[in-house]
C-alpha cells in the first residue's frame, strides 16, 4: 500500500489570509508543516497542494514537492481529490496546513490502521478532551464511536448529553483523514449531506452514506494556527519543546 501524505495549502482565508506564509520563529508555516510530516517512517511521499503560485514558490524554494490545484475547490478533501489524479498512490492522509506542531507518530498509526483494514476504511483520530470548558465548545468538534472504534456521530454539540450523571468521557474529534483512493473519489462526488449542512462538518457526508470511518485514539492534541494571535502561542510551544 502506497501512502501519500498531502497538505493542503490555501492562500485565501477570510480571518487569515495568506496563512501558509505566515512566519513562525522566522520560518513559514507551510515548511514547519511539511518537516513535520517528512518525518513520517510509513508515507511513501508527502506533497503541499496549493491554489497559489506565492505558496508553490515558497515550497520550491526550501525543496519540498508541490503540486498545483484548483482556486475552485470548497474544502480539502476536494483539492486532496485532485492530487489522487496528479500524484500515485492508494492511501491519501489529509494533513492540516495550519497544524505547525502535528506529530508522524500520529500519520504513521493512520497509516498502519489503514494496512491492518487492508485499506477499505476512512481512517480519523481523537483525543480526550481534558478542559472541561472545551466540551461545550461549538468549534472543538466531538465525536462518539462503538467500543471498536467506528465512529457514530460528530457534532460541535455535546454528544452524548449525560442525563444520568455517570462518569463519561469525552472525545474531541482531531481534523486528520485518511482515505483510500476509491473511498475519497466516491465522497466528493455525494450531494452535501442534511445533517452536514446543518453541523458544518462534511465528515458527517460520510456517515449518513453509510460509509465507515475508523478512530483511532492518541494523546496528541492539535495546536491549529487559526488567527495570527495564535502565532504566538505556536512559538511558545515550540520553545518550550526547545528547551527541555
Amino acid at each position: 500500500m502506497k501512502a501519500i501524505g498531502v497538505i493542503p495549502a490555501r492562500y485565501g482565508s477570510t480571518r487569515f489570509p495568506g496563512k501558509p506564509l505566515a512566519e513562525i520563529n522566522g520560518m513559514p508555516m507551510i515548511q514547519h508543516v511539511y518537516n513535520q510530516v517528512k518525518k513520517s517512517n510509513e508515507l511513501f511521499d508527502v506533497v503541499v497542494a496549493t491554489d497559489h503560485e506565492m505558496i508553490r514558490d515558497v515550497v520550491q524554494g526550501f525543496g519540498g514537492n508541490v503540486v498545483m490545484t484548483s482556486v475552485h475547490h470548497e474544502t480539502g478533501s476536494d483539492r486532496i481529490e485532485e492530487v489522487t489524479s496528479l500524484v500515485d498512490g492508494d492511501f491519501f492522509v489529509n494533513i492540516q496546513g495550519d497544524e505547525p506542531l502535528i506529530q508522524a507518530e500520529l500519520i504513521d498509526a493512520i497509516v498502519r490502521e489503514a494496512k491492518h483494514s487492508k485499506n477499505e476504511l476512512v481512517i480519523t483520530a481523537k483525543t480526550l478532551i481534558k478542559d472541561l470548558e472545551d466540551i461545550d465548545n461549538p468549534n472543538i468538534v466531538k465525536v462518539i464511536t462503538t467500543p471498536e472504534g467506528k465512529a457514530i456521530y460528530f457534532s460541535r454539540s455535546k454528544v452524548p448529553y449525560n442525563r444520568s450523571g455517570i462518569m463519561h468521557s469525552y472525545y474531541k474529534h482531531l481534523g486528520i483523514y485518511g482515505y483510500p483512493k476509491s473511498i475519497l473519489k466516491k465522497f466528493v462526488n455525494l450531494q452535501p449531506s442534511q445533517l452536514e449542512k446543518v453541523e458544518m462538518l462534511e465528515q458527517l457526508r460520510l456517515l449518513e452514506n453509510k460509509i465507515d470511518v475508523q478512530v483511532i485514539e492518541t494523546t496528541y492534541d492539535a495546536v491549529g494556527v487559526d488567527t495570527p494571535e495564535d502565532i504566538a502561542k505556536v512559538e511558545k510551544v515550540l520553545g518550550g519543546l526547545q528547551n527541555v
